[in-house]
């Protein structure tokens, strides 16, 4: 089992704690966490742009001038794609991106991604996360006294108020309770911050 200091929100050593090998130390599959990484971003897409094809602009039904003797190109409706107000090209239509993978899959990519932030030593167990107001300077000073700084994720056991808010002008960190940990914060996330709580919650998930 993979060994980690246990810290305080002042960045000292309580104890040191196990972690459990098949949530944390497994050999990641980086073909199946590629994939869950590619799902994840295409769920995000809304697919919802949509633009109209020349059948579905209105106008354009009667021939602009006649074929010949003009001297104008030949046209056969004002609504052509090269026309101005004329419709789109292979103009786009809403579709859904979303892709499908199975459960098992899904938590060997989470586990994937946790046992490279093991192995590379980019992770903190903290006992607790508690703050006594709800400032910005006071979660820096906690992040200073951990040595991590830019793409931090703050997973706790639940979600305090004022964690959140100390957090929220702060870009680089996000915070999120265990039951919400998912594969692109944890892999967009140079260093995991997680509670001694959260770390529970997480293995009984997913063991």
């Amino acid at each position: 089992m993979p060994k980690v200091k246990l810290l305080n929100i002042k960045g000292e050593e309580i104890k040191d704690i196990m972690l459990n090998d098949d949530c944390w130390l497994i050999e990641p599959n980086d073909s199946v966490l590629h994939n869950a990484i590619i799902l994840a971003q295409a769920s995000l897409r809304q697919g919802t742009q949509s633009a109209k094809t020349r059948a579905e602009v209105r106008g354009g039904g009667r021939k602009p001038w006649r074929q010949k003797g003009t001297g104008r190109a030949r046209h056969g409706s004002i609504r052509s794609p090269i026309w101005v107000g004329g419709g789109v090209a292979f103009a786009p239509k809403p579709r859904d991106y979303s892709k499908k993978m199975n459960r098992k899959e899904r938590r060997l990519a989470l586990k994937s991604a946790l046992s490279y932030k093991v192995r590379n030593n980019n992770i903190v167990v903290l006992d607790e996360l508690k703050l006594t107001a709800p400032k910005t300077k006071e979660m820096l000073t906690v992040l200073n006294n951990l040595k991590v700084s830019n793409k931090v994720l703050l997973v706790t056991d639940e979600l305090d108020e004022k964690v959140f808010l100390a957090a929220g002008n702060l870009d680089t960190i996000r915070v999120i309770t265990a039951e919400e940990i998912n594969i692109l914060d944890v892999v967009n996330a140079n260093y995991l911050v997680v509670t001694e709580k959260a770390i529970k919650i997480i293995e009984e998930v997913l063991s």
